[in-house]
């Protein structure tokens, strides 16, 4: 309870604290940094009188008397700290905190309309986690984290296709699938080809990649010669709804896959649809996914149903969204055979259900209602309560990598415990954010059955700044 203490406190804290001096940058011209930087689209800063940011003079550097030729600069810093109290659940000592820092600087070259050069640098390192760095997410020196090439083929009206080719990020959706992976210290990215399509709000793309393989030197990544990910990705409004929906195939490779029932070979092929809305008060997101395959000489038959409803409450005070997530995600029937049930959630976002990633979405039932309230001062506070049971008793536990933390085989029990965890963010002004996070899990009979079974205790907080 102290640190559910210390973060309501901070919260009254930042939402008394007096308005900054300088002055909040809002409104329509003055855009909010993306989540993948390559997505911002500086061209605004054509009109002089549209240069009210600090950073704005390196965010748009004509190169050409037009303006057409231009370069824009930018960066990112998160500096972050951890604790964890029993890590999956009692494997690792306790009182386990260290620090993270992330690093991240880009430049962004357009050569006329229908050219563009993109590059980032990404450098994210760990100090004083028991046992090191984990693999692939915590510490990755110095290297190149995107740099492609587009080319662009107008089509008359406001159709437009691009060929994107080289190393970038890939994040479709809700990132149920398909991710950035931005909790975790090291960003996911991939090597290959995307061709996109643009018209008004449709969006359809085709992807032909490999994920890029983080490790923890100085330019040392490559793309896996192992895993391959291709597809199509489309969305289109529904208009009458005031909703969108989303179609989706995608193709998964892997030399070497485990699950519970073992290691082998898998090609799996990913067939969704996602619906959704954001117009308030009522905003859903509803995804259907059914997977086929082959593993081991076996055939994949497995699925997926996730929802995320909520009504905010305008007239309140502190404009409260009462929220309900609901996943289902199938699991193995039988580890003896070789057919395989299990889901696999391909690239998921690295924070699915908690910063902490103990648990991801497979074998996987979960029911987390929530409340999230606007503070002043642009601080939002949000807690929610996760209840965590397996899908089929005869699969295991995964964690958000897709990694199998506890086998199923030594305990028929479906519950798997539950968390409560309180979120405190503060969007101090356009370049500065704040987080706090705790989270306290709770170990039910699956996990006190299949070995250590101890409470977990989870902290973060962090600051970034970006320009």
């Amino acid at each position: 309870m102290r640190y559910v203490s210390a973060i309501l406190a901070m919260s009254a804290m930042l939402a008394a604290w007096p308005a900054p001096a300088f002055p909040l940058e809002t409104g329509p011209s003055v855009p909010s940094y993306k989540l993948n930087r390559a997505d911002e689209d500086y061209r605004y800063l054509r009109d002089p009188t549209k240069r009210t940011d600090v950073w704005d003079p390196v965010k748009y550097l004509p190169l050409d008397g037009r303006g057409d030729w231009y370069l824009s600069l930018g960066g990112e810093a998160r500096e972050r700290y951890e604790y964890f109290d029993n890590f999956n659940w009692n494997e690792l000592p306790r009182d386990n905190g260290y620090f993270l820092q992330r690093y991240f600087l880009h430049g962004d070259l357009h050569l006329g309309e229908q050219a563009r050069i993109f590059g980032q640098l990404q450098s994210s390192l760990e100090n004083g986690r028991s046992g090191g760095p984990r693999p692939s997410i915590d510490r990755n020196e110095l290297d190149l984290h995107q740099g492609f090439l587009d080319l662009g083929l107008p089509l008359g009206g406001d159709g437009e296709l691009t060929l994107r080719s080289g190393r970038q990020e890939l994040a479709y959706g809700s990132q149920r699938i398909v991710s950035v992976r931005e909790g975790p210290n090291v960003r996911q990215s991939f090597d290959g080809f995307r061709l996109m399509y643009r018209a008004g709000e449709v969006a359809i793309d085709g992807i032909a990649t490999r994920p890029v393989l983080s490790n923890r030197h100085v330019f040392d990544d490559y793309a896996s010669h192992n895993q391959a990910l291709w597809g199509v990705y489309s969305v289109f409004p529904l208009p009458a709804t005031k909703a969108s929906i989303d179609l989706y195939y995608l193709g998964l490779y892997r030399g070497s896959a485990g699950f519970d029932q073992g290691r082998a070979r898998e090609t799996r092929h990913s067939f969704g649809t996602r619906i959704w809305r954001t117009e308030k008060p009522y905003d859903y997101n509803f995804e259907f996914l059914y997977q086929r395959g082959s593993f081991d000489g076996g055939d994949i038959r497995a699925w997926t149903a996730a929802s995320d409803t909520g009504y905010r409450l305008e007239s309140f005070p502190f404009s409260p969204r009462l929220g309900l997530k609901a996943d289902i995600a199938s699991g193995d029937h039988d580890p003896n055979d070789r057919n395989l049930q299990t889901f696999n959630p391909l690239f998921p976002k690295g924070a699915y259900f908690s910063e902490n990633g103990l648990v991801g979405p497979v074998n996987l039932m979960n029911l987390n209602p929530s409340v999230e309230l606007r503070l002043p001062r642009a601080l939002t506070i949000t807690a929610n309560w996760d209840f965590f049971w397996r899908q089929s008793t005869h699969d295991g536990l995964y964690n958000n990598a897709v990694v199998l933390v506890r086998s199923g085989k030594s305990s028929s029990a479906r519950y798997i415990g539950s968390q409560p965890q309180l979120q405190c963010e503060w969007n101090v002004e356009r370049h500065i954010s704040l987080v706090a996070i705790y989270a306290h899990f709770l170990a039910g009979p699956f996990l006190r059955q299949s070995g250590s079974g101890e409470d977990v205790d989870y902290v973060t907080t962090w600051v970034t700044y970006k320009f």
